[in-house]
C-alpha cells in the first residue's frame, strides 16, 4: 500500500522532536518562541523600512526584502507546529499537514539558496562593474531574478515532494524528527529508499552545491578587486555589505549541507534534529540583526524616518 493510502486512513503523523528529552521540552518552547518572535519582528522590520524609505529602493535592499519574507515563511512552515508540539502531550500532524508542510520546507529552503546567489551577483556586479550598476540591475532584471529564485524553489519541491509521498509504508506513522523532512518520512518506507536518496542527493547538489559554488566564485573576484583598492574608506564599505552576506550564507549553508550531503544514518538523526533547529529559529532571527547592526543606511533611514513622525 502507499504512504498516501495508508496515511490518509490514519489521517495523521506522529513527530517524535524531542520526546526523547521531556525534560528539555519546556526550556526549547521558550527559547524557540523567544527567536521566533525576534524572527518575526526583525525581518517585518526590515520589509517595512525598505519599503517607507525611498533612499532604501535600490536592488540590495529589494533582495534583501525578498530574502525577510522568505526568512519569515520558512519559519512559520514548521515553528509554530513544533511550538504546539512542544507545550501539549500532542506530537501530531494531520496527513495533510505534513504534505504541506513538507512541500513549503523544500520550496522556501530551495528558493534561499537560489537567492543568496542572486544578492551575491548584486554585490559582485556593484563592486566589480560600478560604472554599469544601473544598467545591469535594472529594476525590470532584479524583479525577474526574485521571481526565477521563487520559481525555481517551487517547482524543484513540487517534484520532489511528490515523489516523497509516493514511497510505500511500513504500516507506523512515528516520523523521528520535529517536522516533516525528508529524510525523517524516508524511514518510515518498507522498501528500498536508494533512489529516493539518490534523488535528494542529486538536487541537494543541484541546489545547494551549485548555488555555494557560484557564490564562492562571485566573491573570489570581489576579493581581487577589493585587495586592489587604495581607499580605506572603499574597503570598509565594502566589507560591512559582503561580509554580512557572506556571514548569512555561512549560517545558512553550512548546517544545510551537514543535513543533506551525508547518507542518513541511525546516530546521525538525533544531531540533525539540533542542527536543522539551528538553520531554522536561530539562522532567520540573526539575518535582519547581522544586516542592520552596522549598515549605515539602514541607520539613517530610522532617523529619517523617527525624524519624520517627531515632526508630525
Amino acid at each position: 500500500m502507499m504512504i498516501g493510502r495508508n496515511a490518509t486512513a490514519d489521517s495523521y503523523f506522529i513527530l517524535l522532536g524531542f520526546a526523547r528529552w521531556p525534560r528539555l521540552e519546556v526550556g526549547l518552547f521558550v527559547v524557540i518562541l523567544i527567536f521566533y518572535l525576534m524572527t518575526l519582528m526583525g525581518n517585518l522590520f526590515i520589509i517595512v523600512l525598505s519599503h517607507l524609505d525611498t533612499r532604501l529602493h535600490t536592488p540590495m535592499y529589494f533582495f534583501l526584502s525578498n530574502l525577510s519574507f522568505l526568512d519569515l515563511c520558512y519559519t512559520t512552515s514548521s515553528i509554530p507546529q513544533l511550538l504546539v508540539n512542544l507545550w501539549g502531550p500532542e506530537k501530531t500532524i494531520s496527513y495533510a499537514g505534513c504534505m504541506v508542510q513538507l512541500y513549503f520546507v523544500l520550496a522556501l529552503g530551495t528558493t534561499e539558496c537560489v537567492l543568496l546567489v542572486v544578492m551575491s551577483y548584486d554585490r559582485y556586479v556593484a563592486v566589480c562593474r560600478p560604472l554599469h550598476y544601473n544598467v545591469l540591475m535594472h529594476p525590470r532584471f532584479c524583479r525577474l531574478l526574485a521571481v526565477t529564485s521563487w520559481a525555481s524553489g517551487f517547482a524543484a519541491s513540487a517534484l520532489h515532494s511528490s515523489f516523497t509521498f509516493w514511497v510505500p509504508l511500513c504500516g507506523h506513522h512515528k516520523v523521528d524528527h520535529f517536522f516533516c523532512e525528508v529524510p525523517a518520512l524516508l524511514r518510515l518506507s518498507c522498501v528500498d529508499t536508494r533512489a529516493n536518496e539518490l534523488t535528494l542527493m542529486v538536487m541537494s547538489a543541484i541546489f545547494i552545491v551549485v548555488p555555494l559554488t557560484l557564490i564562492l566564485t562571485s566573491y573570489g573576484a570581489i576579493a581581487r578587486v577589493v585587495l586592489r583598492m587604495p581607499s580605506t574608506a572603499g574597503l570598509q564599505k565594502v566589507f560591512g555589505t559582503c561580509g554580512a552576506h557572506l556571514l548569512v550564507v555561512s549560517l545558512f549553508f553550512i548546517p544545510v549541507m551537514c543535513i543533506y550531503l551525508q547518507p542518513p544514518t541511525e546516530k546521525s538523526q538525533e544531531r540533525s534534529k539540533f542542527i536543522s533547529l539551528f538553520y531554522t529559529v536561530v539562522t532567520p532571527s540573526l539575518n535582519p540583526l547581522i544586516y542592520t547592526l552596522r549598515n549605515k543606511d539602514v541607520r539613517g533611514a530610522v532617523r529619517r524616518l523617527l525624524g519624520a513622525e517627531i515632526r508630525r
